[in-house]
């Protein structure tokens, strides 16, 4: 029987989605690929392959899953197994860059950013030449949750605590972005879910304790980290599903952006300057959903809840599958 195959690496992440997918009645099984051993020469299983691997799984000991998960895409594809967030969302996932150039390509602002090698003096070098007088921030090219993601007041708080950060901070790829501080009228970004590659609902979040923005209830015990010279805040970010969702212009640009990038499922971070200006700064592929924003929006345990959505999207590309197979 084909059934939807999880491609994960995380299983405490599993719950919410596994509850939605009993209660819709879908045939799954987990698929953790936080380690591995594939016969190439064989056929893969029939079934849905729905790819939910981490920017963030080296930073669980799992290292090399990426790179894991980005051979055994390619043996399905080569297979002709339909993949949900393929090998072009997960190349999106593990490198902000790439998804900034695929941002703009898209018609999508994002924050002015600086590229440079995991070298402090470089780093040092490059902020005084491009951010001067002003906040810069500090983040990896590969990360997830916001991990390591950091605001200087200005360069010289940059290098006096740069020889200080947390060793498990530093790029796994070796790349680090320092970027503009986004001035925004209210300390709050929005999260806009997809399912399908079609919006469900948008999430207001309070970013006054700090960057790691993971939604889900599993990250919310000893993952708040605050920008470093910052008084960490007696609460975790707050979650709100937003009543009247987003701008429906920008909802089109990003349903855009996620068609052209082969992403199925995604939560894309953006911000608004004093200005007016809209920035786009994060595609997180392996979104994860709030129960808490949920149940207050009354979309808990339906098909407008991500896990509902995500749950019914899943089941009809199996449904499909099966179509054409009779």
């Amino acid at each position: 029987m084909s059934v939807v195959h999880v491609i994960h690496e995380n299983p405490a992440w599993l719950p919410p989605l596994a509850a939605a997918f009993d209660q819709a009645g879908l045939a799954w099984a987990e698929l953790d690929l936080s380690s591995g051993t594939f016969d190439l020469s064989s056929v893969p299983p029939e079934g849905i392959y729905y790819n939910r691997m981490s920017a963030s799984s080296h930073t669980r000991g799992h290292r090399y899953s990426a790179e894991l998960t980005a051979a055994v895409l390619a043996w399905l594809t080569r297979h002709g197994r339909t993949v949900v967030n393929g090998p072009r969302a997960l190349d999106l996932e593990i490198s902000k860059v790439r998804q900034y150039a695929a941002l703009e390509a898209a018609g999508l602002t994002v924050p002015r950013t600086i590229l440079v090698q995991d070298d402090h003096a470089a780093l040092v070098a490059a902020a005084r030449q491009h951010f001067a007088g002003q906040p810069v921030i500090l983040k990896p090219n590969r990360g997830g949750k916001g991990l390591g993601v950091r605001l200087f007041a200005d360069v010289d708080a940059l290098e006096r605590q740069l020889d200080s950060l947390p060793a498990d901070e530093a790029p796994v790829d070796g790349i680090w972005l320092l970027q503009d501080y986004v001035r925004a009228p209210l300390p709050v970004i929005t999260r806009a879910e997809f399912v399908g590659g079609r919006f469900v609902y948008a999430v207001e979040v309070d970013t006054t304790a700090g960057f790691e923005l993971c939604p889900a209830d599993v990250c919310a015990v000893g993952d708040a980290a605050c920008p470093v010279g910052e008084t960490p805040a007696p609460a975790a970010p707050r979650f709100t599903i937003l009543k009247d969702g987003i701008d429906a212009t920008l909802r089109a640009r990003l349903e855009g952006f996620l068609a052209q990038s082969g992403i199925d499922v995604a939560g894309i971070e953006f911000i608004q300057d004093t200005a007016g200006r809209t920035l786009v700064y994060d595609v997180n592929t392996n979104t994860n959903y709030n129960a808490g924003a949920e149940e207050a929006a009354g979309v808990a345990g339906t098909s407008r809840s991500g896990p509902g959505a995500l749950a019914a999207f899943l089941a009809s590309q199996l449904a499909g599958q099966r179509r054409l197979a009779a």
